[in-house]
């Protein structure tokens, strides 16, 4: 597993976002452990020291972002949280003619164009003395990389999932609420659609207004909200070995918990999360993958991707109509061989876990065919 030093309280995922939505977020009765005072405070001067600057790119490029037109067939990689979407879209966001939301368009929506040449620079040199890769695996960390929309959203308004990073304790009331869209207000979910919107204007003006790639693993339950804004949008789900996952995303939450965590929560409690959101999550896919218009959704497996990923790719772009496989395939060959040497994190799995993951995920095996252990 990657060995990271303890962090300090001087990190937090939205500690360049939107000082408004902070306060809200604080303020929707999320108490506070004392411990953790320190970091939200933190993200309070920090999130408050750039308001200017989010004012200003508003001003500055609000007609121009509003002129601009999101190309209406987007390209959506969905599927659970460590299930390889980070993987396929570093591979396919090597197209040139594909664009996707930076790693820096993340951490700092509300400025990222102003900040591009003064700011991301120094935020570059800072978190690459610290962290050579990213936090929850060996990938290498890069501002200019592909980022997971959801960590936009969660830096420009309270109703995100990245939020259950600060507050574990509600993790399954944030799950519920922003990815399933149950006992979501109207006027929340419309901010929620209008924010998402000029997350994708916005990186579509940086793209130069080519096709999105957009990878959200929280989309795999928002299929039918995603139709509603983009009726042609284009699907790629992909799935694991449940153990694999399983391991893998506690891993994640125990490693994100540390950096951004407002509140103490026990193993216990984050086990049990982790097994709920993968059964309501996936069960939601497989629901409504239904509504997806023909020809629009491709479906492969993470390790198919790792086996052969240029076949993969090629069927990607043939079964959902894409131009330009064969102009890519030599930047696909280069990144593929730039991170040939990339090592996986490995876990053991003890039979407790695979008594859990076979209780609980049962319809996983039994949908994509893989091999049930014995505990």
């Amino acid at each position: 597993m990657t060995d990271r030093a303890r962090p300090s309280h001087t990190e937090h995922p939205v500690a360049l976002g939107s000082f408004r939505s902070w306060l809200r977020l604080a303020w929707q009765g999320r108490d506070i452990d004392p411990v953790f005072l320190p970091r939200f405070l933190f993200v309070c001067l920090t999130t408050l020291l750039t308001s200017p600057l989010r004012g200003w790119e508003t001003l500055r490029y609000h007609r121009a972002l509003k002129q601009t037109t999101i190309h209406p067939s987007p390209i959506f990689i969905i599927g659970h949280w460590r299930s390889g979407t980070t993987h396929l879209q570093n591979i396919l966001c090597q197209d040139p003619n594909l664009g996707f939301l930076s790693t820096f368009h993340a951490m700092a929506p509300g400025f990222c164009l102003l900040g591009d040449k003064s700011i991301k620079p120094r935020l570059a040199k800072l978190t690459n003395s610290r962290y050579k890769t990213r936090l929850i695996d060996n990938i290498p960390l890069a501002l200019d990389a592909p980022q997971e929309d959801e960590f936009a959203l969660a830096g420009m308004i309270p109703n995100a999932f990245i939020h259950a990073f600060s507050f574990p304790r509600q993790t399954m009331d944030f799950f519920r609420r922003v990815v399933l869209f149950e006992g979501m207000s109207a006027a929340a979910l419309r901010e929620w659609t209008k924010t998402y919107m000029s997350i994708l204007r916005k990186a579509t003006w940086i793209c130069g207004g080519r096709r999105l790639v957009a990878k959200n693993c929280a989309h795999s339950a928002r299929i039918g909200t995603l139709l509603q804004l983009f009726p042609d949008a284009k699907f790629i789900h992909i799935h694991r070995n449940p153990y694999e996952v399983f391991l893998s995303t506690l891993h994640m939450y125990k490693t994100v918990h540390k950096h951004a965590q407002l509140q103490q929560v026990d193993a216990v409690h984050m086990e049990a999360c982790v097994l709920q959101i993968y059964t309501q999550l996936m069960q939601r896919l497989l629901r409504d993958k239904a509504m997806i218009p023909a020809g629009n959704l491709v479906e492969m497996s993470y390790e198919g991707l790792e086996r052969e990923p240029l076949h993969l790719l090629k069927k990607v772009y043939e079964g959902l109509s894409l131009p330009g496989f064969e102009d890519a395939e030599g930047s696909f060959r280069a990144y593929l061989e730039s991170v040939a040497s990339y090592q996986k994190n490995r876990y053991t799995i003890e039979p407790s876990d695979i008594g859990k993951v076979n209780d609980h995920w049962t319809f996983a095996f039994d949908q994509w065919g893989y091999e049930r252990l014995d505990p």
